[in-house]
């Protein structure tokens, strides 16, 4: 969808299709951790100068507060997380990250901007 805008550069192209697929991983992972075979949702909006992507699962929830910060990416200390690295890096490659969550799932609103028009909602 993103890929379609001529104004959208590869370079963003690659980091919404990566902090998506971080998303989308984090959800089905929350979903199998607790059994629930419902599906993952994932809602696009593509508008004038960004786009914005919803993944949302029906997992139990937690606390985005809770997820401790990273060391930079170029320390040795980095080494130490093999795991956990997703919503950071949701986080980094975004514009904007909002994160609901609760005991009936989770909504990861990511928005990736690019030159264009005015923004519309």
């Amino acid at each position: 969808m993103a890929a379609a805008d001529p104004d959208m550069a590869p370079d963003r192209i690659a980091d919404l299709r990566l902090a998506v697929s971080e998303a989308v991983a984090n959800a089905i992972r929350a979903q199998e951790l607790f059994s629930i075979p419902d599906r993952v949702t994932i809602r696009c909006n593509l508008a004038e100068n960004f786009i914005e992507v919803e993944v949302a699962d029906r997992g139990r929830g937690f606390d985005p507060d809770q997820v401790p910060d990273l060391p930079p990416v170029e320390t040795p200390e980095r080494l130490d997380h093999e795991s956990g690295l997703g919503l950071s890096l949701i986080r980094e490659l975004a514009d904007e990250t909002v994160i609901e969550s609760g005991p009936d799932g989770t909504a990861v609103r990511l928005v990736v901007r690019y030159p264009g028009g005015s923004e519309t909602r």
